[in-house]
């Protein structure tokens, strides 16, 4: 285990599994449909094989890990049909969060966002993945919160885990990650003016070009 995986390592032993597992799906390291081979992965990180089953049994509640009888975990598979189904529902609830956090705004959301999207920026910069994908969650994730309907967020967030492992193949090209940068400041321009509408349609166009990026990998093209 290297100096910065001890540095970072959290608390208990199945949280560093699970940080590990998740940071390893989100860069792509594991990508969809990769087997997860428990010993290697156990003797890897220098745990026993315990938190390793817990932190496993976590991540096929979120979606992110499948099960096979008689041949063990998988990083989970979507169908470009689950992909789209997933986005579109999302489409439908973040819209009624945003909505709502305009109706609120809190004060301070715009500097918060704006913080959080120089991070969003630098990451981009640096081609750093596993930062960008952070960074990205923290921008919307701030906005929806916003709403203060904690219900829904959880139902959002839910949908956002089971495809943290295609959000690592959108991320990994710089043509993407440019254009998640210019979209994000036209959210945090139109928040800052109170524009919910030029908010929500820059949100749906976001959406639909990871959709379409995705639905290009899928297909092999």
């Amino acid at each position: 285990m290297s100096d910065e995986a001890e540095r970072r390592r959290p608390p208990t032993a199945q949280q560093f599994v699970l940080t590990e597992l998740r940071r390893a799906i989100t860069t792509g390291e594991l990508r969809p449909g990769d087997p997860i081979r428990q010993d290697a992965l156990a003797a890897r990180l220098d745990v026993s094989r315990v938190p390793l089953r817990e932190a496993l049994k976590t991540l096929e509640a979120e979606g992110l890990v499948v099960h096979h009888v008689h041949r063990g975990y998988f990083v989970a598979e979507l169908s470009l049909a689950d992909l789209e189904e997933i986005y579109r529902i999302r489409r439908l609830l973040e819209t009624e969060a945003v909505r709502t956090a305009f109706a609120r705004l809190p004060d301070g959301l715009t500097g918060t966002l704006e913080r959080i999207q120089e991070e969003v920026e630098r990451a981009a910069g640096a081609g750093d993945v596993t930062a960008m994908a952070e960074a990205n969650r923290r921008f919307h994730f701030t906005l929806i919160e916003a709403s203060g309907m904690p219900r829904l967020v959880r139902l959002i967030g839910t949908l956002w885990d089971a495809t943290d492992a295609y959000r690592a193949l959108y991320y990994a090209e710089d043509p993407h990650r440019e254009r998640a940068v210019h979209e994000h400041r036209a959210v945090v321009s139109a928040v800052g003016e109170g524009d919910e509408e030029t908010a929500v349609r820059w949100l749906d166009q976001h959406r639909d070009h990871a959709v379409a990026a995705l639905r290009r990998v899928l297909s092999g093209s």
